[in-house]
């Protein structure tokens, strides 16, 4: 979370500085207007529906509550993580994945306390859209999913496959399967509640949100160390100069 409000503070600067109206192009959204309307019709839906959802479970539910949630929805990516580890070529952080996994569904109570990360087994989160970037396929235009989200082609792409490789997919009761997607769904969107503040005070909230989710997979893709350009030097003394 952390992370993301200085990325979002970032794109904020960036949007603020050269932001375009809605008719320009910038190499990485040629489908713009498209992905502006989609935007659109996303942020209507998140008011009508998964906006007081997540509100209300922040609201009904304590703090320990909804860590517990949160855990255990992480822990359900770590299969999926562990072979995406080991398709980038990371068989020791594939293996620790795989350690976190057995200790967190066991000792952990399926994943509701992260007792790796107390016993100090870092995590080492990968999808397969990070992996197709490590193997060189192209990330292809930005564009905004109905309900998914900001994307990339690539990483659009991917997410039949991030799907299969979670393991509530193969739960063969259909009532508790969409009801924890949609737990964790709800816990995820509650997560993003303190940004909206940031969004609110943006000049062009559609820039902010398409900039700061392109740096931070360029975060994800290179484990934290994505390559700097010129253009970036200001950005990096910034991020060195304050902490949020």
């Amino acid at each position: 979370m952390k992370r993301l409000c200085s990325l979002l503070l970032l794109a904020m600067a960036a949007g603020g500085c050269a932001s375009t109206p809605p008719g320009d192009r910038v190499e990485h959204d040629p489908w713009e207007s498209m992905n502006r309307g989609l935007y659109g019709f996303n942020e209507g839906v998140d008011k009508i529906s998964f906006k007081p959802l997540a509100k209300g479970y922040v609201k009904v539910f304590p703090s320990p509550v909804r860590r517990g949630v949160t855990n255990f929805s992480r822990n359900l990516s770590t299969p999926g993580s562990a072979i995406n580890n080991l398709l980038q070529g990371k068989p020791v952080r594939s293996l620790q994945e795989l350690g976190r996994f057995l200790m967190n569904s066991t000792f952990g109570i399926v994943g509701l306390v992260d007792v790796a990360s107390q016993s100090g087994i870092e995590a080492h989160p990968e999808d397969f859209g990070q992996t197709a970037a490590v193997w060189g396929i192209p990330s292809g235009p930005f564009v905004m999913l109905p309900f998914f989200g900001p994307r990339t082609v690539r990483d659009a792409v991917a997410i039949p496959f991030d799907i299969a490789a979670d393991p509530l997919r193969y739960y063969d009761d259909d009532v508790v399967r969409w009801s924890l997607w949609l737990l964790r769904f709800v816990d995820l969107r509650a997560r993003l509640l303190p940004l909206e503040g940031m969004l609110q005070d943006s000049p062009d909230p559609y820039v902010t949100v398409r900039e700061s989710f392109l740096q931070n997979r360029q975060f994800e893709i290179f484990d934290g160390n994505p390559p700097v350009e010129d253009d970036d030097e200001f950005f990096d003394e910034f991020l060195e100069e304050e902490d949020y």
